[in-house]
């Protein structure tokens, strides 16, 4: 019988504890590139669809996201199935909506979590959409943060952002500009690009010790941090190595500038492993940069599968696809 989760479902079984300790444990598995192939899109006129795939090396559910996008309306469909490894029983199918946003911050707090201090932290976000609150909620949920302060250019923006944040039980506070907002954090948050494409963190507001995720570039025309950041980074840590230096705006333009960085790229799953450092020495500047992948889409939506059975969530489909014998 296969389970069907809605959005609503999957935001009502949804735990940021367990989403981040089932990404440690998918990370801390070797990395293996048969079993996590690079994305794969198909291109239409106007459209678009991605293929994210995945077979943890765990026997955990294998499966793929699904991304169906219509530029010309406007609009995108997330799909995730995920399948029984002996069986090839298709267990589950998930609106993938929810989940994407959940794993892309999940991923960044258990990043962050290795790459920052062990202190209560001072955390500046760029940013005040739904990405910046949930990197915000994901990172007070497993570690104690002192004082937020947040930046983006709509006034109205950020005072729903210290609105919707309030329960949180921190300082939050409302900064005029990026520069104010970085100043004196230990962490910073990336997660809203700008219109024009142009870096919204620069290289030259970074503080000695500063932690930044940088989330908001993952197309090559895309900008989020400037050459300077890549530069005086001492660490880069991405979730997917070779997209993010090959594939990323920030670090295409690196590069063009000159700027050196192959000896200092690391993938996360060594970082959370146990195998590179996270924090070279103290008053470096560490950078965590995300693309996205299939490893924690899968993650994520196998741990909404395993707690809406407990909590009897989601709607049993009354037909599904059987296996067939090849």
């Amino acid at each position: 019988m296969t389970t069907f989760l809605t959005d609503a479902d999957v935001r009502a079984v949804f735990d940021w504890p367990s989403a981040i300790t089932a990404l440690r444990v998918a990370y801390s598995a070797p990395a293996d590139v048969a079993r996590f192939p690079s994305r794969a899109v198909a291109r239409g006129d106007g459209v678009w669809l991605r293929t994210l795939s995945g077979i943890p090396a765990n026997g955990a559910l294998m499966g793929a996201k699904l991304i169906a996008a219509s530029m010309t309306n406007r609009s995108v469909t997330y799909l995730i199935p995920l399948f029984d490894q002996e069986t090839a029983e298709l267990v589950a199918l998930l609106d993938g909506n929810a989940v994407t946003g959940f794993r892309t911050a999940a991923t960044s707090a258990l990043a962050a979590g290795i790459l920052t201090p062990d202190k209560p932290l001072r955390l500046g976000v760029i940013g005040s959409g739904f990405e910046a609150q949930h990197h915000v909620r994901a990172l007070a949920a497993t570690r104690e943060l002192s004082a937020i302060t947040v930046f983006s250019p709509n006034p109205a923006s950020r005072a729903r952002f210290t609105e919707r944040l309030a329960d949180l039980a921190v300082t939050l506070t409302s900064a005029e500009s990026a520069p104010a907002a970085t100043a004196g954090a230990d962490l910073v948050v990336c997660a809203g690009r700008s219109r024009d494409e142009q870096p919204t963190l620069r290289g030259a507001w970074l503080e000695p010790g500063m932690t930044v995720v940088s989330i908001g570039s993952t197309l090559p025309e895309q900008r989020e941090v400037d050459a300077e950041v890549i530069e005086r980074a001492e660490l880069i840590v991405a979730d997917q190595v070779d997209e993010v230096a090959c594939d990323t705006g920030d670090m295409i333009a690196a590069k063009y500038a000159g700027v050196v960085f192959d000896d200092k790229l690391v993938p996360l799953g060594d970082v959370v492993a146990g195998r590179v450092s996270g924090r070279p020495s103290p008053d470096g500047v560490v950078l965590y940069k995300s693309v996205g992948a299939a490893i924690q889409d899968l993650a994520v939506a196998a741990m909404c599968v395993r707690r809406a059975a407990e909590w009897q969530a989601g709607t049993p489909l009354p037909v599904s696809i059987s296996p067939v014998r090849k």
